[in-house]
């Protein structure tokens, strides 16, 4: 097996791959790594539908730092260079740093011309609207810019893995249901450097902070179960949830609380009840787990993995 490294950077080896893959007499494998999506990607024509497959694999994550490390990664974030960072001070500058090398070095070898403080004000203006579903159309009227054009830096952004949107989940109910998606900046240390957030403390008395533990949550929980398909869902009326997924034919949802000791909600009720939910999951920063009733449970970080590796294999829905 051959390995290539930062594919993106070289773009018109993806004829040469689909070549080499297609001969017979000589059968090639190889290891390709990125950090874009190939269909953001100027001058990839070449389809290798049905010749490739993908892991997609993220920072750390909390099975992988250890016991006692949460609010580390929470507040660091999960790039190795800023969570192992000797302190808060030098991983937010490896962060800041990071964010200009992306936006001035990285984007432009993608064969894409935005100026860098243009696409920075972009990101900005999504870490606000972090953990919610957010106003393309308002973001480009502050930009000075068209909703085709705001759209476009969105869909870099996603595709360069450095933002996340989740789907809607729709249910035939006579309920008015959210059909946009929302948004979240998907390492929490990044989200924190684009929000000044310098440290714990500014964390715990920022208005973000429930947000905050919100999209870090649940890119752990996405990096634990790797389910095939996940939404959120919610009404026009206030109910909503989190995250939800499918595992053998049945659906779990997940609510992302930064309380110390979450209860139950009307919201919750009404998820389980609407979604005929198997079991509802309340991730919250503490360290016990309990049950609050025979379908919600409150369940700690630190000890998910083993709660959510015995639930049912993942199918698609």
């Amino acid at each position: 097996m051959d390995y290539i490294d930062e594919i993106q950077r070289k773009p018109e080896m993806f004829p040469i791959l689909r070549i080499l893959w297609d001969r017979q007499e000589f059968p090639s494998r190889f290891l390709i790594l990125g950090s874009a999506s190939p269909r953001i990607i100027k001058s990839v024509s070449e389809s290798l539908a049905g010749r490739i497959g993908f892991i997609e694999l993220g920072g750390f994550n909390i099975t992988e730092t250890g016991p006692g490390k949460m609010h580390r990664l929470w507040m660091n974030g999960g790039f190795p260079r800023s969570f192992l960072a000797e302190n808060t001070e030098l991983s937010l500058r490896w962060r800041n740093d990071f964010i200009r090398t992306f936006l001035e070095r990285d984007i432009p070898q993608l064969g894409i011309s935005i100026p860098s403080a243009t696409l920075r004000r972009f990101w900005t203006m999504v870490a606000h609207s972090h953990g919610q579903v957010l106003n393309i159309a308002e973001s480009a009227r502050s930009l000075g810019t068209a909703e085709n054009t705001a759209r476009r830096y969105l869909e870099l952004l996603c595709g360069t893995f450095v933002v996340r949107q989740i789907a809607p989940w729709f249910e035939n109910i006579k309920k008015r249901q959210i059909k946009s998606p929302k948004i979240y900046i998907r390492d929490s240390g990044l989200l924190h450097a684009l929000l000044q957030i310098n440290n714990r403390d500014a964390l715990l008395g920022h208005p973000k902070y429930g947000a905050s533990w919100e999209g870090f949550a649940l890119e752990q929980v996405l990096s634990i179960i790797r389910p095939d398909d996940f939404y959120f869902w919610g009404t026009r009326n206030g109910a909503e949830l989190d995250l939800l997924i499918m595992r053998n034919g049945k659906r779990y949802g997940f609510e992302f609380k930064a309380a110390d000791a979450p209860s139950t909600t009307k919201s919750m009720h009404s998820a389980i009840a609407t979604l005929s939910l198997e079991k509802l999951f309340i991730c919250y920063p503490g360290d016990k787990d309990y049950s609050l009733t025979d379908k919600i449970e409150v369940i700690s970080m630190e000890g998910m993995t083993g709660r959510f590796n015995s639930l049912p294999p993942t199918t698609t829905a």
